[in-house]
């Protein structure tokens, strides 16, 4: 029987917040993701397209192998991301710009996109300048293309984590200690509340919302 749910692509979708994203809105979706490295091992259901985003190619060529793959594409989620400041700016701005431009024909009409930013958009890391910039570049353009393609009824909105705990990656005991005690909740989010935050924001639910950018942080550095 053939699978009418929408589609969602999902770059950076094999690990980490990727990872949390992928499984949840596998449960509304089929999903498509990318990913930079090798195959990485998949639950059933999911698609992986490999995509360097540091290649100017690597969008439009993402964009056209998903939709022969699919047929549709109805959410996009700019969840890639780089923090070497040597190719930030190309993986976390320029890469979801193109994307989105290579998926616009088939998001008009009620697409909806949703881009990962970062707290360091609007509190600029000192070591992380290049991607700091970035990701302020990033949701400068989510409220940009969100009132140009709005009539589109196209939604464009963005999450900005802040400390997130990821078990894979863990911080030094100071480093964590540090970032804690500028959490209001006391807490780091997870990928899960990440998860959450796109979930809403790519449903019916939030279908009134547009050019936003939804800290999920804790209450980091209130």
């Amino acid at each position: 029987m053939n699978d009418a749910r929408p589609v969602a692509l999902i770059t950076g979708g094999a690990r980490k917040i990727g990872r949390a994203l992928a499984n949840t809105l596998s449960q509304t979706h089929r999903v498509a993701i990318s990913h930079r490295g090798p195959v990485p091992v998949l639950p059933d259901g999911f698609t992986p397209f490999r995509a360097d985003f540091t290649d100017p190619q690597a969008a439009p060529h993402l964009a056209a192998e998903v939709l022969e793959a699919f047929g549709r594409i109805d959410l996009l989620v700019n969840n890639a991301g780089s923090v070497d400041e040597a190719d930030c700016m190309a993986v976390n701005y320029i890469a979801p710009r193109a994307l989105f431009d290579a998926c616009l024909p088939q998001l008009s009409g009620g697409g909806c996109v949703v881009s990962i930013s970062s707290m360091n958009a609007r509190l600029p890391a000192l070591s992380a300048p290049g991607f700091s910039a970035s990701k302020s570049a990033l949701e400068n353009w989510t409220r940009w293309a969100a009132k140009k393609h709005g009539p589109a009824g196209i939604r464009i909105n963005a999450v900005a984590p802040g400390p997130v705990d990821i078990p894979d990656a863990p911080r030094p005991p100071e480093l964590e200690a540090l970032f804690r005690k500028d959490i209001a909740l006391g807490r780091f989010a997870t990928p899960q509340d990440i998860a959450e935050a796109v979930r809403f924001l790519a449903s019916d639910a939030a279908g009134a919302i547009t050019g936003q950018v939804l800290s999920v942080c804790g209450g980091y550095r209130l």
